[in-house]
């Protein structure tokens, strides 16, 4: 092999296979390279390389990216690393002035910004899936509005609402699970490169051009932070854990309105599969595997938190284990936003079922208890006389009681009519920022392509 791009001394280990992270570095990939293209230019600028030398080095970048896109990007395992792995192939593409890549850089500011970039991918496009399904969510509040049905606290009936109202506490949870991704995006939106190992560089870099020809807002303050920062990967895997938090607890709620004992739900395909032995069955197989999966991201969480408890400054070997965890939340939360955008829409309630529960006369007690208050008795009288005394038998009409409840934020059509309009000019408000953010990943994807001018 050519002395030029040869593997660096400081892979050269008898435990490669052991120290590898190529199986998760491969997620990192056009991330590293689009870096790379970004210092290479910046070296130009501040004078460290001839203006050719950074063009021949991005030219061959810019190959490598075509390669990973295409799949056909030659991983080798003995390289270790994603950034070991990209500049022995771009010796291999330009030769020796491959060397010259690396100058005023590390692995350890690498890899931060590798995450940070890989992040704010992440987000957008899991940023658009929750906006599809607040979408969708608003889409069956809208259509909803009026079909009165129980409301529960402790599984058991406890006041009458509206399915309208119904969906718009889901579109509530879901809506501040984007806003956290779009928070945490915010706050990643800070470039390490040019922290270099810890402790930055004696050469004249500009940490400045480089955040600005990446899309970040600003470079790091503080170099020894800035390597060993991984507060935006915990906070996405929090972020992507009560996110799947809140799909599991829909998904419950699918389980049991679909029970036999309830009855809430048609029996439909879009449920999921029939039992193997009992051809009556038809089983919520998707709400129990979304179920099941919020346990998954749970433990990726933890993972996460439990790697970075004890990490001295600056970096340490151990982040290297960082990325798994956030690379299944990520995953997961994927497969269970698209298992959610098919399973909501297709949801049918039984509408004769929901009206013959809203008739018990249980949900109407605290409606009695206030008639009492407004005659002037006091709320604690009325709740003590109404617990002892049998339920009232007369007439029920779900519809009249459920439209009294105009109150701020209540069931009432009047009121989810009021929701919907606010819940509506908020997503639009969400839309303005995944397409900000949007653009910032355009411009890497840029970046990889051709020279912007």
């Amino acid at each position: 092999m050519d002395p030029a791009v040869s593997v660096p001394a400081y892979v050269r280990s008898p435990s490669v296979t052991f120290l590898s992270s190529i199986s998760m570095d491969r997620h990192l990939a056009r991330y590293d390279v689009a870096g790379s293209v970004a210092h290479a230019e910046m070296l130009a600028r501040v004078g460290l390389l001839p203006a050719e030398e950074s063009a021949h080095l991005v030219a061959g970048l810019r190959a490598i990216a075509r390669e990973i896109a295409a799949g056909s990007f030659p991983w080798r395992e003995e390289l270790e690393d994603v950034h070991t792995n990209v500049e022995v192939r771009l010796g291999e593409l330009v030769g020796a002035v491959a060397g010259k890549l690396h100058t005023g850089r590390s692995r350890n500011d690498q890899v931060a910004l590798d995450e940070r970039l890989y992040l704010r991918a992440e987000v957008v496009d899991l940023g658009g899936r929750l906006h599809t399904l607040l979408a969708a969510l608003l889409a069956r509040a809208d259509s909803e509005a009026e079909i009165v049905m129980p409301g529960y606290t402790h599984l058991q009936r406890a006041q009458p609402i509206t399915l309208g109202h119904y969906w718009l506490a889901h579109h509530a949870r879901f809506e501040r699970d984007l806003e956290r991704l779009l928070a945490s995006a915010a706050r990643a939106d800070v470039s390490p490169l040019g922290a270099g190992a810890l402790a930055g560089s004696t050469l004249p870099l500009d940490p400045r051009w480089t955040a600005a020809r990446l899309g970040f807002s600003r470079p790091f303050s503080n170099s020894l932070d800035a390597v060993s920062d991984r507060d935006p990967f915990a906070e996405l895997a929090f972020d992507l854990a009560l996110l799947l938090v809140h799909a599991s607890a829909l998904a419950e709620e699918i389980v049991v309105f679909a029970s036999a004992e309830f009855g809430f739900l048609e029996r439909s395909g879009s449920l999921g599969a029939g039992s193997s032995q009992m051809p009556q069955k038809h089983n919520p197989d998707v709400a129990e595997l979304i179920r099941a999966k919020a346990s998954r991201a749970i433990g990726d969480l933890t993972s996460e938190l439990v790697l970075l408890k004890g990490i001295p400054l600056a970096y340490d070997r151990d982040l290297q284990e960082d990325k798994p965890p956030v690379v299944d939340a990520v995953a997961t939360a994927r497969a269970v936003l698209d298992a959610l955008l098919t399973l909501v829409p297709a949801l049918r309630f039984d509408r004769s079922r929901l009206d013959a529960a809203t008739r018990h006369p249980d949900l109407y007690v605290t409606d009695r208890a206030e008639s009492l208050v407004r005659q002037g008795v006091a709320f604690r009288a009325a709740h003590e006389r109404l617990s002892v005394e049998p339920a009232e038998e007369g007439p029920i009409d779900p519809r009249r009681s459920v439209a009294l409840r105009s109150s701020f934020g209540g069931p009432a059509p009047e009121s989810v009519r009021r929701q919907l309009e606010a819940a509506r000019s908020r997503l639009e408000s969400l839309t303005d920022s995944l397409s900000s953010l949007g653009r910032k990943t355009e411009l890497v994807e840029e970046l990889l392509k051709e020279q912007i001018r």
